[in-house]
């Protein structure tokens, strides 16, 4: 047993005696705690070493440089944690080869009333209504463009959570304003379609909207990647035409996939983790197939029920360049990403892999 395998021993140990501690209280309120932790840690370079030393792991098969961008290994922290940019600094001593932050919208927005985080301990996933609760795109914005990182991080641009951006009109020139309000920031946006908890539903994932947003977004002329987030309750003919129309306006790749609605036992909000898993990766095998066609290959982003390397690998097999979690780390500790990316390079040496982009799309 090597030096980091007995690093990761420990770390399981102390986190399966916090977690008793942890999720014993309001799942809100311990992810509100664990945000000022994070926030406190990355203001100090000795904290941040400390960090990385306790949870990091780095090899060069796992390093791609995709769209321009360079990613230090595949593994990202997916929006919808991280939703005021606070922890980006703290995020590559942690692990992460890249960070999506958000999703934003360009009015702030408290979110839903009520109880909207739970965890479903019997199916490893969290119950999420939270509404898509942020500061807006001026504060942020304006916080972001005075840092710099090393780590590369998307922006993820939502339409604010009301009643107000019902109006597809309306909705649009939401998205447009926190566009404009990114356009210097980060290396990527992501266009959250797929939120299942925002007041009016879904709009954007009817292929005829979704022309209308891409329109508008084109005028713009934005000089770095613009991802698509998928919901997995899409029906496969659904997907088709909206892959259609983000290749008819140079959209660079999708993620698959947001939280799902169905069959959740849940009148409302969405559901992550492993009960997400296999829509996730169905969804995610179906965008592979349908866009290998594509003159320049669009960067696809596997998201839903990663608790160890082999789900990740998983993913990578059926075509994910990267992927993205939340809920394994909220369950299995912040060691998990090293973990994942260490066990990432045995896979990859096990099948014959020098670089982790050889093992994209082989179960396809």
């Amino acid at each position: 047993m090597n030096s980091f395998e007995v690093k990761t021993l420990f770390n399981h140990a102390g986190y399966s005696l916090l977690k008793n501690i942890l999720f014993s209280f309001d799942p809100e309120k311990v992810h509100n705690e664990f945000i000022k932790i994070g926030k406190a840690l990355s203001h100090y370079e000795a904290s941040k070493k400390a960090v990385s030393l306790v949870f990091n792991y780095k090899h060069p098969s796992l390093e791609q440089t995709l769209q321009g961008i360079k990613f230090s290994n595949p593994v990202g922290l997916s929006a919808g944690f991280d939703k005021n940019a606070e922890l980006i600094p703290i995020m590559e001593n942690v692990g992460f080869g890249f960070v999506e932050v958000g999703s934003i919208t360009a009015k702030s927005c408290e979110g839903n009333p009520g109880v909207r985080l739970k965890r479903i301990i019997e199916n490893k996933s969290l119950w999420v209504n939270l509404g898509l609760n942020n500061n807006g795109a001026d504060e942020i914005s304006s916080r972001l463009k005075k840092q710099e990182f090393n780590i590369p991080f998307g922006i993820s641009i939502a339409k604010t959570n009301c009643k107000e951006t019902i109006e597809p009109g309306i909705a649009i020139e939401d998205y447009i304003y926190s566009l404009k309000k990114f356009r210097n920031i980060g290396n990527y946006f992501t266009i959250n379609v797929s939120c299942p908890n925002a007041f009016g539903g879904q709009p954007f994932s009817d292929p005829v909207l979704f022309e209308s947003l891409c329109k508008e977004m084109k005028k713009l002329n934005i000089k770095k990647p613009i991802f698509v987030k998928f919901s997995p309750d899409l029906e496969n003919n659904n997907v088709k035409k909206i892959i259609s129309i983000s290749e008819k306006y140079n959209i660079n790749g999708f993620i698959c996939s947001n939280l799902t609605k169905k069959d959740i036992g849940f009148s409302s909000g969405g559901m992550s983790g492993k009960k997400l898993e296999d829509k996730a990766n169905g969804l995610l095998s179906f965008v592979y197939k349908q866009t290998r066609s594509w003159k320049t290959k669009p960067i696809l982003i596997g998201n839903g029920g990663i608790f160890c390397a082999e789900d990740a690998y998983k993913k990578i097999k059926l075509g994910a360049d990267l992927v993205q979690l939340v809920t394994g780390m909220i369950y299995q500790g912040p060691s998990l990403i090293g973990e994942i990316n260490y066990n990432l390079v045995k896979l990859l040496k096990k099948d014959g892999y020098k670089n982790i982009s050889e093992a994209v799309g082989t179960a396809n």
